[in-house]
């Protein structure tokens, strides 16, 4: 049986600054910090002692922080994939929110979504952003390895899960999966049937103790 464990990384300078994350390397803060070690010993908590633990995540600090904290309780080092990274906001990366929000071109309820141009310089397209997550999640499962760790974006999730219940890629124009900074979601698929499941979606219980903190 494998089991997927998705993380989105906590709290980071993008979140309290009011600006744009995407490609903007920020990186976590101090109370991030502590929540990525929550992170990592719940994970530790779920994951028997001494099974084969692989760790994979995109390459921009506050998640590659977030992974270190795991590769520490686990003694296994990540592999960087940039493929993980949140959507590229192109010119809006590190600029205040509400200068994208002038500017943003919401896509249309009916029509053309994935290739919809949002109206930002460099901006990534649905399309774009999608194939390129679905891509590492193609070569990731390649993998036997029963217990699989992706650290990556509250955004990129969406497509994290989609490519695991294998939409269509095309057809994942209206999806949406949302989750917390923080958060852990839990994929699994078992050896008879090969189904595929959502365990869990965007858990946080294990950030209480990092707020208590």
């Amino acid at each position: 049986m494998r089991t997927l464990y998705v993380v989105t990384h906590p709290e980071a300078t993008h979140h309290v600054e009011g600006v744009v994350g995407g490609w903007h390397d920020s990186q976590l803060t101090p109370s991030g910090i502590r929540a990525a070690l929550s992170i990592a010993q719940a994970l530790r908590a779920q994951i028997p002692d001494g099974a084969e633990v692989e760790l994979f995540s995109s390459d921009l600090r506050r998640t590659l922080r977030t992974a270190d904290e795991v590769a520490e309780l686990f003694s296994v080092k990540p592999i960087l994939d940039r493929r993980l990274r949140e959507k590229s906001y192109g010119e809006a990366g590190g600029r205040p929110q509400e200068w994208l929000d002038r500017r943003f071109v919401p896509p249309p309820a009916v029509g053309e979504r994935m290739d919809h141009d949002e109206g930002v310089q460099g901006a990534e397209t649905k399309a774009a952003w999608a194939q390129r997550i679905y891509a590492a999640m193609d070569e990731i499962l390649q993998n036997p390895c029963e217990h699989q760790i992706i650290v990556t974006h509250g955004g990129s999730l969406t497509f994290v899960v989609a490519s695991w219940i294998k939409m269509p890629i095309e057809s994942a124009g209206y999806a949406s999966f949302r989750a917390s900074s923080g958060s852990i979601t839990t994929l699994r698929e078992d050896d008879f049937f090969h189904n595929r499941q959502v365990v869990s979606l965007g858990d946080t219980h294990h950030l209480d103790s990092a707020k208590a903190g």
